[in-house]
């Protein structure tokens, strides 16, 4: 049934076009209803940059709040000691630690989807690098998950912060929210996205920086957009 659905939906895409952004996430609402279950399907955006990640000064990486969230209240680990840890649990961190929650991390506990630690705690969070690194989860001050800010970070976490980057053939892969949320919320955070990904541009990348971009559901089929269009908005 689930095949048949989704090669329903398929055609409801031309293949051989590009969409507009605004025709892009009109087409793909039609598709995230036509195959939608019982659960609130989660949209997601591919990004092809032309850079090399193989070279330092050619990464993509970052953070940015979505205006509207992502519709997931993120689960916040905090690395603190002392007065900061008080703050972390203020903040609304679901779990605190310092030593100790290295420890059950160490012997397993993944129960969070974001990691931030003062930078005092880096030197306990290093020794995580193994198991939080190949997650995507290792703090980093360059996303501001290595703060002395802890409120500031922890409120940004919980409200729609997403850290991407750019994997090795140079795609960037990132959630811009539910189906639910209609084609105006997701392509506001869409364009904050893609606004922060230009603004990161290496000055060291050579051609067309934006190669290509696919919107797609949960369950549904890949929409392609017209990169030139996007691009024309941040010469």
């Amino acid at each position: 049934m689930a095949g048949k659905k989704f090669k329903a939906a398929s055609a409801k895409i031309d293949r051989n076009k590009r969409y507009s952004v605004a025709e892009g996430f009109a087409v793909l609402k039609t598709t995230a209803d036509f195959v939608k279950g019982k659960f609130d399907q989660t949209i997601d955006v591919a990004i092809n940059l032309g850079v090399d990640p193989k070279h330092a000064d050619q990464m993509v990486r970052g953070a940015v709040v979505l205006p509207n969230g992502t519709g997931k209240t993120a689960r916040v680990a905090v690395f603190a000691r002392g007065e900061k840890q008080s703050e972390a649990t203020a903040a609304g961190a679901d779990v605190v630690g310092e030593a100790d929650l290295a420890k059950r991390i160490e012997e397993g506990f993944m129960d969070f989807d974001t990691v931030i630690a003062t930078p005092d705690m880096m030197g306990v969070v290093g020794r995580l690098g193994k198991v939080l690194g190949p997650r995507g989860l290792m703090p980093n001050p360059k996303v501001g998950t290595v703060t002395q800010d802890l409120t500031r970070a922890i409120k940004e976490a919980k409200g729609g912060k997403i850290e991407f980057r750019a994997e090795k053939a140079g795609v960037v892969h990132a959630p811009l929210g539910k189906a639910s949320f209609g084609p105006e919320k997701l392509t506001e955070n869409f364009n904050t996205l893609i606004e922060t990904i230009f603004k990161l541009k290496p000055a060291t990348a050579k051609g067309v920086y934006l190669q290509g971009v696919t919107l797609s559901a949960t369950h549904g089929p890949g929409v392609k957009l017209d990169t030139q269009e996007i691009a024309a908005k941040y010469k």
